[in-house]
């Protein structure tokens, strides 16, 4: 079985970006790379952001503990980022309880759909 290594994700300022990243998830943007500035996430996958003047946003969902969800979500109301409980950015200000978890929506500042979820997707208890 093939296991998912890195990811390009096109960002406005790649720093800005993978600093923002990290700074919620609570690691370090690692050492650029090439024309990459890393972010690895806890399973050794990594982000690797490069700036570019084509960015098409797309979503990116993050598995965290209660205790990573509750440290990012206090930095993204700190910061005034704006949070939506659904991709669709409704529920605005809200988060959502989906499948025994809490989940939460916003923007990086390249406008990527990020997503902070407790529990994976499934069947609900």
């Amino acid at each position: 079985m093939a296991d998912l290594n890195h990811i390009i994700i096109p960002a406005r300022d790649k720093d800005v970006s993978a600093e923002f990243l990290a700074g919620l998830l609570g690691v370090q943007a690692e050492a650029p790379w090439g024309p990459f500035r890393p972010v690895r996430t806890g399973n050794g996958v990594t982000l690797d952001f490069v700036t570019s003047q084509d960015v098409r946003t797309q979503h990116y969902a993050f598995l965290v503990s209660d205790a990573e969800f509750d440290s990012a979500f206090t930095k993204i109301k700190e910061a005034g980022v704006a949070f939506y409980a659904r991709p669709n950015k409704s529920g605005p200000g809200e988060i959502n309880t989906l499948y025994g978890g809490r989940g939460v929506y916003f923007e990086d500042p390249a406008g990527h759909l990020m997503e902070l979820i407790t529990k994976p997707y499934g069947d609900e208890a």
